[in-house]
């Protein structure tokens, strides 16, 4: 009798002591909101001339983490055509060495609708036709997937903004759709036209994805971060996982690059923008990668829409600060994964494939 009361009295105590945490956690909560609609308005009255001053670029930064802290994460299907054109360019120079008629293997993460996969295959086909190319464009979203692969988009802008009528847009057909899903501008709005002649070829309403730039790729639905990823699509030379682990909690989003970072074959590259600073500049520094400092600054400058998000978005990327002790690991994009194997050191960076 005495042990069940007193066990009852355990539980009766662990109870409130669950219930008061789960009231503090609550009403903490609603501080910190509280807080950041006041910060969030002085922000928006501050001067745009002040922004860029050392006290402002403080408070914006305090800004940001509790924006980060509140925010409610989840995953977006906006994309664009051509979106950071520096990431394109150091594509091209990080392949300038690969032998005529040689192997690239390259894997594109959270592939989404098939816009920045489509745009790497033409800057890399522009370059180095003669490469064997094959490309594995991976998303979680069967549906998406299903469309990327069809490669085919609305030339509608009036498309480009989600519809508060999302039946009326899904109406118009799974092109329309799709093409608009989560976008806040045009999918296309980055090209020019000589751009979209060049990847496309535009039948009334549509643009096409050309034939030639859909070949050797691989479209899969799977999870970034599920370990057997690597044992279905074997190690890469280069890996792009960006723009998706800002939409994951930083636990989670730093244990998911971890992984990542195994796809990539030993003196190998990955491309990893999007995600949440210090969550990036940690692994890198515990996992002894190396920073890809070429075009440093135009890559983390290019995507203008995450650049503008920052400081009232937890996607938003800070402006480049080159006065950082850890400037050079901080705003890297890319980064050189291990060493190739010591037989293979005097070769170019990448090895002809003659297998």
């Amino acid at each position: 009798m005495f042990k069940r009361n007193t066990q009852a009295r355990f539980m009766a105590k662990s109870d409130a002591s669950s219930l008061a945490s789960s009231l503090a956690s609550g009403f903490c909560k609603k501080c910190r909101g509280a807080l950041l609609f006041q910060e969030r308005r002085l922000w928006k009255h501050l001067p745009v001339a002040w922004r860029g001053l050392p006290p402002a670029r403080a408070f914006a930064t305090h800004l940001h983490h509790l924006v980060c802290r509140q925010a409610d994460r989840k995953q977006y299907f906006g994309t664009f055509f051509l979106r950071n054109r520096a990431e394109l360019e150091l594509i091209r120079r990080l392949i300038d060495s690969k032998p005529r008629g040689s192997r690239l293997d390259m894997s594109v993460l959270a592939c989404s609708k098939g816009a920045e996969v489509y745009s790497m295959v033409w800057a890399i086909r522009s370059s180095r036709p003669d490469l064997e190319l094959s490309i594995h464009a991976i998303d979680i979203s069967q549906e998406i997937v299903q469309f990327a692969a069809k490669g085919v988009y609305s030339l509608a802008t009036s498309d480009a903004v989600a519809s508060p009528d999302e039946e009326a847009v899904k109406a118009r057909g799974e092109v329309s759709w799709n093409t608009s899903r989560d976008q806040n501008a045009w999918i296309l709005e980055r090209m020019t036209k000589e751009e979209i002649d060049a990847i496309f070829e535009v039948r009334g309403h549509e643009a096409h994805v050309r034939p030639w730039l859909k070949q050797g790729i691989t479209w899969l639905c799977a999870d970034a971060g599920d370990p057997k990823l690597q044992g279905a699509i074997g190690q890469q030379k280069i890996v792009i996982a960006n723009r998706f682990l800002c939409h994951m909690r930083p636990p989670e989003a730093e244990s998911c690059l971890r992984k990542i970072g195994k796809l990539v074959e030993p003196g190998g590259y990955l491309f990893v923008s999007g995600i949440d600073l210090d969550v990036r500049t940690s692994v890198a520094l515990k996992m002894g990668w190396k920073p890809v400092n070429d075009l440093i600054r135009e890559i983390h400058d290019s995507d203008t829409s995450i650049r503008r998000g920052w400081p009232m978005e937890y996607w938003g990327l800070e402006p480049f600060n080159g006065r950082r002790r850890d400037w050079q690991v901080r705003y890297a994009s890319v980064f050189q994964i291990g060493d190739a194997p010591r037989s293979r050191a005097q070769l170019p960076m990448f090895q002809s494939s003659a297998r």
